[in-house]
């Protein structure tokens, strides 16, 4: 039974070796969080390992896998035990030379609520995900679920404000971002400062913009290039936003279960007072379809 408020905690770890070190450690999680009351857990961008993109490596292709398949089973076995919804985030092999980015969210029974597939695919020093990852083809579509209907977008996504309003417009009553975004650890600190403050901002615009609740799961811990360049250092500071853009609860760099309680009836008197969809001028945007205005 859906309730107006949602106890919810954010998985933020490290990389512990290998999926089955991985899921093994995220099992416990689960069970700490839902022992809190958590009803809602998000996990961090492809938690069952280390973050394989700082480099381009068919041999990496092994780590993918079907949905349904393996993780998806052993995830729904943990929603079903602990009696909530996980929103998990996997290598997603769809067939030989085509893979995707995707999010699954499991239910409290177990099955697969619905997946979502990457939109948004970066090709950056450290970040070559466009070797990997096929862009999503599933749209901006939100997840029903026993706690309520889901805008999951993934890592990337966060820096489009086009997914945030379509999962809004489609009736999201929670934003949430599977996450692993860190700096490289020769920037300085006011550079990586900078880097920081401009992702949770861009959290906070799309709850601002859309009246909604966001979550979002980072990783932490420092991860080698296999290039041999400075590595990855993933800067963790997940958090759990209200729907004007409020912090509701904010992690450091450390490991943690991070719990925070959404009132999901705050997006209706928050709407009411801020009535951004009322006031779109949807006559008017159509050049938003076009790459730039020449």
């Amino acid at each position: 039974m859906k309730h107006d408020i949602l106890p919810v905690a954010l998985i933020q770890e490290r990389n512990h070796g290998d999926a089955e070190a991985n899921l093994a450690v995220i099992e416990q999680r689960v069970a700490e969080a839902a022992a809190k009351g958590a009803r809602l857990v998000l996990l961090q961008e492809l938690h069952n390992g280390a973050y394989f993109c700082q480099h381009e490596c068919v041999t990496e292709f092994d780590l993918a896998e079907p949905i349904p398949g393996p993780s998806t089973e052993r995830l729904g076995r943990l929603a079903a035990q602990h009696g909530v919804v996980i929103v998990a985030s996997l290598f997603e092999r769809r067939a030989a030379g085509l893979y995707h980015n995707t999010a699954v969210v499991l239910e409290t029974d177990g099955s697969l609520a619905g997946k979502y597939r990457k939109m948004h695919i970066p090709d950056d020093p450290g970040f070559y995900e466009k070797f990997y990852f096929t862009p999503g083809d599933l749209g901006f579509e939100p997840i029903d679920t026993s706690v309520g209907r889901l805008g999951v977008l993934v890592c990337w996504d966060q820096w489009y404000p086009e997914g945030a309003r379509l999962m809004a417009l489609a009736g999201a009553e929670i934003l949430l971002y599977p996450t692993a975004i860190g700096w490289d650890p020769v920037d300085d600190q006011a550079e990586k400062d900078r880097q920081r403050d401009a992702w949770i901002l861009s959290h906070r615009g799309h709850a601002v913009a859309n009246g909604l609740p966001v979550l979002s799961c980072n990783r932490v811990g420092h991860e080698p290039s296999p290039l041999g360049a400075s590595g990855v250092d993933f800067w963790g500071h997940s958090h759990v936003l209200g729907p004007q853009g409020e912090f509701l609860a904010l992690a450091d760099t450390t490991e943690q279960v991070l719990m925070a309680e959404v009132d999901l009836r705050r997006s209706e008197d928050v709407r009411r007072i801020w009535p951004f969809l009322r006031d779109r001028r949807i006559d008017a945007y159509q050049d938003l379809l076009r790459r730039y205005r020449d």
